[in-house]
């Protein structure tokens, strides 16, 4: 009997540790499958909830003021008028003068403003003396807030006094009212944009060119093309989506254009965009809706007509886009 015990005690010894019960099994392959799978939700979700609190909500609430008449001091007051906002904002000569305002703007800033930050960024490319001190530099601008930038520039394309008159004064040229004539007062406007953003895209191209493969240009230049050959058929296709990248940040702040314009006006006539409405643009317009006039169910209209300016534009690209990869 002795020995019997003896043994069946060195078997227990010998043998694994006590099988765990079936549900804590269970329960940690769901905690496993949990951690795997609900991971990464977990860690993307501080995004979705921030984009829902301050920007998919008043997205879909201005849709909805859009559809009422709202005056601002009484925002809890909403009568239903469906789409009659819609439509008297179709028909007001004011929302088209701001719209063809606002692209011609646009063109005028964008063009050169990302002709000249390409070039800019090309010069930053090459080795030089005080490289670094350059491209801090052209970050300046951009620092620069809107409202200092504007009061300045202002002052430049001021009538009487301003140093832009003076300068074209000096070559036998008549002074321009850069304020109260249209062409003149979009020119001074897209100065101000061009003038805050060059040096900001300039940098996003640099960074760019300098991830291209130093080889491509090495066999380039074996190949015998010079510098401008380089520049347009290596550096132009190797950053074309970041071009494409300031493209849409670029036609984005264009239909946003607000401060500038509100500023350069210095006083009430910056609201209506000049006296004769000259270069309002849609901001300005949504402000003078809400803001001035206190409608506003009309602002929110033309916030959304602001957005399904921006969409037509994309959608208008990305056709263009197919038709040319379809054709080459």
């Amino acid at each position: 009997m002795a020995t019997s015990t003896t043994k069946d005690r060195a078997g227990e010894g010998r043998r694994g540790p006590a099988p765990e019960p079936a549900g804590a099994g269970r329960r940690g392959a769901l905690l496993h499958r949990l951690d795997v799978k609900g991971a990464p939700y977990a860690f993307v979700a501080p995004f979705f909830v921030v984009f829902a609190a301050f920007s998919f909500y008043p997205l879909v609430y201005t849709s909805w003021i859009s559809l009422h008449r709202v005056e601002l001091a009484t925002l809890d007051v909403m009568e239903w008028v469906a789409f009659d906002n819609y439509v008297d904002l179709w028909n007001d000569s004011r929302f088209w003068n701001a719209t063809a305002n606002t692209i011609t703007i646009g063109v005028i800033s964008t063009v050169p403003q990302l002709l000249m930050a390409l070039g800019l960024a090309h010069l930053l490319n090459y080795r030089m003396r005080g490289s670094l001190f350059f491209r801090i530099a052209s970050l300046v601008p951009y620092a620069t807030s809107v409202g200092a930038a504007a009061l300045v520039f202002t002052m430049l394309f001021e009538r009487d006094f301003g140093m832009i008159n003076w300068l074209l004064g000096l070559v036998g040229l008549d002074p321009v009212d850069w304020e109260a004539d249209k062409w003149p007062a979009q020119a001074a406007i897209s100065t101000i944009v061009i003038w805050r953003w060059t040096g900001y895209n300039a940098l996003l191209y640099l960074a760019a060119m300098q991830a291209i493969p130093a080889d491509r240009y090495e066999a380039a230049a074996i190949d015998g093309a010079s510098r401008w050959k380089q520049f347009t058929n290596v550096t132009v296709p190797g950053i074309r989506s970041t071009i494409v990248f300031t493209i849409v940040l670029s036609t984005i702040g264009a239909t946003q254009l607000f401060g500038e314009p509100l500023i350069f006006g210095q006083g009430p006539n910056g609201v209506t965009g000049g006296a004769d409405n000259q270069y309002q643009t849609l901001g300005l317009l949504l402000y003078e809706e809400g803001w001035k006039n206190y409608q506003m169910g009309r602002s929110a209209t033309v916030a959304w007509a602001m957005f399904l300016l921006l969409v037509l534009a994309f959608v208008t690209q990305r056709l263009i886009k197919r038709l040319r990869s379809r054709t080459s």
